[in-house]
């Protein structure tokens, strides 16, 4: 997964052209709507009054993608606070600059160093860190490396290692015989390495996914799929570095994580979350000018904020976006 996805000359982010886009193969949130890096934008301002205005106060985006977050976002916190960028793919690196300066667009966190004052943001990131497969089976764990015999690659059954198993035990909950666990050990082990560098702020991540008590029905089958042109793609072995390789993240993992670090945690929809920093408000400012645009018969431009309107209460679908998982963790 990590070869298949980061590798710099042929993994899927890393080495491809921007994937996040309407010519690409998935669109997240900020690309839906602006409204949503307005709203974290929002957010940002809230703690940096939190924490007293401190100096070097900083906004990460990790993952960032097309840009189309450090945008949004970028409309609300203005110059006065600083933005950064931290992306995989050399493509939406370049993009990246464009929009912020090379000073402040990274290939990884640590560029950023350590004991730093803001919000972290990721959306979308998580899902797509390497993962381990255990399968649960009589007495234990075992599990599911890449083999090839010839005709191409499959999963084939392996011992469990310790630190797979004990994960599984420490976060997956009940999972029947049979059941399948995307271990996150690259996902933990990530939150860890936030927290570490934030002195003082708050760390947003955003993705699908839930607790191990949400993600039980789910074990049956396990959730590691791909996506390509905007629909489920095909499996994972079957064209690696050209597919979109996801699972659904376990947030009760990572909030136990957090918890363990000292840090305060909420766990929330995105629905609610966008809904706390006031989006129903916006939408309904919206509605109240696409009806003064029709009734001074404004035709193209009520259609702009009728669309406007479309696109930001897709992102409070309680069967899509609005019914993703927000951790805030906050130090």
């Amino acid at each position: 997964m990590a070869t298949c996805l980061y590798d710099e000359e042929a993994g899927y982010f890393a080495a491809g052209p921007l994937r996040s886009v309407a010519a690409g193969d998935f669109l997240t949130s900020p690309e839906v709507s602006p409204w949503f890096g307005r709203l974290v934008g929002r957010f940002a301002l809230e703690e940096f009054r939190r924490l007293g205005r401190p100096a070097g106060f900083r906004i990460v985006d990790v993952g960032a993608g097309s840009g189309s977050l450090v945008r949004s976002l970028g409309e609300v916190v203005g110059a006065d606070l600083a933005v950064h960028a931290v992306e995989a793919s050399a493509a939406a690196r370049a993009r990246l600059v464009e929009v912020l300066g090379a000073g402040r667009v990274h290939r990884d966190l640590a560029a950023l160093g350590s004991g730093f004052v803001g919000v972290v943001v990721a959306n979308e990131l998580l899902d797509n860190l390497p993962v381990a497969i255990a399968v649960r089976v009589p007495g234990g764990w075992e599990e599911r490396w890449v083999g090839h015999d010839g005709d191409g690659f499959h999963l084939v059954a392996a011992p469990c290692r310790p630190e797979v198993a004990a994960w599984c035990e420490r976060y997956a909950g009940v999972v029947p015989a049979g059941g399948i666990v995307e271990v996150q050990l690259a996902a933990t082990a990530w939150l860890k390495d936030v927290l570490a560098r934030l002195d003082r702020g708050a760390l947003v991540v955003v993705d699908y996914g839930g607790t191990a008590v949400e993600l039980a029905p789910r074990r049956l089958t396990g959730t590691l799929r791909t996506y390509r042109g905007h629909h489920l793609g095909p499996d994972p072995l079957t064209a690696p570095g050209e597919t979109d390789i996801t699972v659904d993240v376990d947030f009760g993992a990572l909030a136990t994580v957090a918890e363990e670090a000292g840090a305060h945690v909420e766990l929330v929809t995105q629905a609610a979350f966008l809904e706390g920093l006031g989006l129903l408000d916006e939408i309904e400012r919206l509605r109240r000018r696409e009806r003064e645009l029709a009734a001074a018969g404004e035709a193209m431009a009520r259609l702009v904020v009728r669309d406007e309107v479309t696109n930001a209460e897709t992102l409070l679908h309680p069967r899509g976006l609005g019914d993703f998982r927000v951790l805030v963790v906050r130090r």
